[in-house]
């Protein structure tokens, strides 16, 4: 596009038309600088675009290349000193419905019934391992269930 140039006008006043004109250029420059960013916008559009292509076909790839079915079942870690639960394979039937385990009761600090509520806790993030995928949320979990006594201000200063 060519730029319109204001006519000379020979008075110092601005007279309407110069006015016009002013705005027109005006205009103009504000057409050019969007249509600059415009171009700009589209070539980074086909970069990105061009880009996701690129990453969907890596995707496809890597999925030709996993098993039909993989299942991976996290094992969740025995603290130290307390014996594991039972082992059984909670995953060698995976059409069947395992039962919720029972909460642990809340815990006091009492030191008699510790033991009692730390292997509550271990059976059920164990039967449960699927809700616990790291380690904090296993702490928090334990913590939430001290509420009483000792054990809710030990609670309140780790949590």
């Amino acid at each position: 596009m060519t730029q319109p140039t204001v006519p000379a006008n020979s008075s110092d006043a601005s007279s309407p038309q110069d006015d016009a004109w002013n705005c027109l250029l005006a205009l103009e420059t504000q057409v050019q600088t969007t249509q600059t960013s415009l171009i700009l916008h589209t070539t980074e559009l086909a970069r990105l675009r061009q880009t996701m292509d690129t990453i969907l076909h890596s995707l496809q790839m890597l999925l030709e290349h996993l098993p039909p079915t993989q299942v991976v079942t996290p094992t969740a870690p025995t603290p130290p000193g307390m014996n594991p639960a039972p082992c059984f394979n909670v995953s060698a039937a995976p059409h069947t419905k395992i039962p919720h385990p029972a909460l642990p009761d809340t815990y006091d600090g009492d030191q008699a019934g510790g033991e009692c509520f730390l292997q509550s806790c271990v059976t059920y993030i164990q039967l449960s391992s699927e809700a616990f995928t790291f380690d904090a949320l296993k702490i928090a979990w334990v913590l939430s269930y001290m509420k009483l006594g000792r054990a809710s201000t030990y609670a309140l200063q780790v949590f």
